[in-house]
């Protein structure tokens, strides 16, 4: 004799429903709370295409300023890039640049805020995955062969699931 079926398992994905299908995580009845997501990753170039970033000699200017404003933007866009994901007012986003010649790369991370009743951790990681594109885009006449990686979410707090602090990783080699 068969077993009688169990019913299904709430996914611990919040993005499926109880009958898998795709939607809208339901907010609502969150609080609003101060949240704080950063976010960082990694564009590596050829030396030389460093030392026109650094030296502010792009073709097309000042490489790191403008792929701070693209961060910006597209943290405030995040919703239009992710389709389940919600529209959020943010009070703030930050975009750091750190040059590392040993790797010869440059190190982008974001931070964004909001106080609402939804986290921020997807618009730290557009706003990285923005300036990282726009790095790209300026510097490719220089160097095509420039590599994007090392894209993570760093930390993350507030809201029901509180704070999540990645493990550090090693070193580029």
């Amino acid at each position: 004799m068969d077993a009688p079926a169990l019913p299904p398992l709430p996914s611990p994905l919040t993005h499926f429903d109880a009958q898998g299908q795709a939607h809208m995580v339901d907010v609502s009845a969150k609080p609003a709370t101060h949240r704080v997501a950063v976010a960082e990753g990694r564009i590596r170039m050829q030396p030389v295409t460093l030392a026109l970033i650094e030296q502010g000699q792009a073709r097309k200017g000042d490489v790191l300023g403008v792929a701070r404003i693209a961060g910006i933007m597209a943290a405030k866009r995040t919703s239009e890039w992710i389709p389940l994901c919600h529209p959020v007012a943010l009070t703030r986003v930050a975009l750091e640049f750190v040059l590392e010649p040993s790797a010869a790369a440059v190190r982008v991370q974001a931070t964004a805020e909001t106080v609402g009743p939804t986290g921020v951790e997807m618009e730290a990681l557009t706003a990285v995955q923005a300036a990282l594109l726009t790095i790209y885009d300026m510097c490719k006449a220089a160097d095509r062969g420039m590599v994007i990686t090392d894209v993570r979410l760093l930390q993350k707090h507030g809201g029901k699931s509180g704070s999540f602090v990645a493990p550090p990783t090693p070193p580029a080699v």
